[in-house]
C-alpha cells in the first residue's frame, strides 16, 4: 500500500477529482477525512470507501470560511491523532465575461477557489508544525492558471492565485520539512464541465487534449496519490501539469 498509515484530508471529496482521490487514498492504506459542503455526497464517498474495506469519515465544511477549515483540521487530528496530507481540492466553476461582470459570482469563486486553498494551507501547516509532522500539502490549480479563457475571468484569476500560493507556501514551509505542491488538470470528466456538455461543446473541448478525450478523475487521483508519497519528496513548490498535453501542444484554443 502506497500510503499506509497516512492520514489525509480531502476537500471537495463528494464528487469528481476529490471523490476519486479519496477512494484511491483509502485503497492505498490512508485514513481519510472526506470533506465537502455537500454532506450527503461526502457520506456517500465514505460509504463506498468502507465497502472496499477502507477507513474514512465524512465532514461538512465550507472551504471559503477560515474557521471551518481550521475546525476541519482539528477534527482530523482529534479523530486520527495526526495529519500527513492536506489536499485542497474544493472548487467551483463560473462563466461570465468581464464586460458582463457579476460581483456575486466573482466573490463566490474567489472565496472558494482561492481563499479556500489559502485557508487549507495555513490551517494544515500550522497543525503539522505543531505536531512535528513533515507533511505534504497538495493544491488543485488548473490549466487556466496559465492560459486565458473566454468568459472565465474569476475562475482563471483564482487558479492563477493557487499556482503562486503553492510556490510561495513551499518556500515558507521548507524549513519545517513540509512540501507544498499543486496539480493543474486539463478538462476532466467531472460535474464542473457539465455546462460545456449542455452547450454542445463536448467534441470541441475534447479536441484541446492530445488524445481527444476528457481526462477521467481517476487519472488525476493517481498522480495526487504519487505526490503524497515519500518517493516524491523532491517535488516541492511545483505545479504538475495533468492536462494530456493541452498546454504544451495547443498554442491557442480559439
Amino acid at each position: 500500500m502506497l500510503l499506509k498509515d497516512k492520514v489525509a484530508v480531502i476537500t471537495g471529496g463528494a464528487s469528481g477529482i476529490g471523490k476519486a482521490t479519496a477512494l484511491k487514498y483509502a485503497k492505498e492504506g490512508a485514513r481519510v477525512v472526506v470533506a465537502d459542503f455537500n454532506e450527503d455526497g461526502a457520506t456517500e464517498t465514505v460509504e463506498q470507501i468502507k465497502d472496499l474495506g477502507g477507513v474514512a469519515v465524512a465532514y461538512k465544511v465550507d472551504a471559503s470560511k477560515f474557521a471551518e477549515v481550521e475546525a476541519l483540521v482539528d477534527f482530523t487530528v482529534k479523530t486520527y491523532g495526526t495529519i500527513h496530507v492536506m489536499f485542497n481540492n474544493a472548487g467551483i466553476g463560473s462563466s461570465n465575461l468581464i464586460n458582463d461582470f457579476n460581483e456575486e459570482m466573482y466573490q463566490k469563486v474567489i472565496a472558494v477557489n482561492q481563499h479556500g486553498v489559502a485557508y487549507g494551507i495555513a490551517s494544515a501547516s500550522k497543525k503539522m508544525i505543531e505536531l512535528g509532522v513533515k507533511g505534504t500539502i497538495i493544491n488543485t490549480a488548473s490549466v487556466y492558471g496559465y492560459l486565458a479563457n473566454l468568459g472565465a475571468f474569476a475562475y482563471n484569476a483564482s487558479k492563477g492565485a493557487v499556482v503562486m500560493m503553492t510556490k510561495t507556501a513551499a518556500l515558507d514551509l521548507a524549513p519545517h520539512g513540509i512540501r507544498v505542491v499543486g496539480v493543474a488538470p486539463g478538462f476532466v470528466n467531472t460535474p464542473i464541465i457539465d455546462g460545456l456538455k449542455n452547450k454542445g461543446l463536448t467534441d470541441l473541448y475534447k479536441n484541446f487534449q492530445m488524445r481527444k478525450e476528457f481526462i477521467e478523475p481517476e487519472d488525476i487521483a493517481g498522480m495526487v496519490c504519487l505526490l503524497a508519497m515519500e518517493e516524491a519528496n523532491v517535488v516541492n513548490g511545483s505545479v504538475v501539469m495533468l492536462d494530456d498535453g493541452l498546454t504544451g501542444f495547443k498554442a491557442h484554443m480559439y
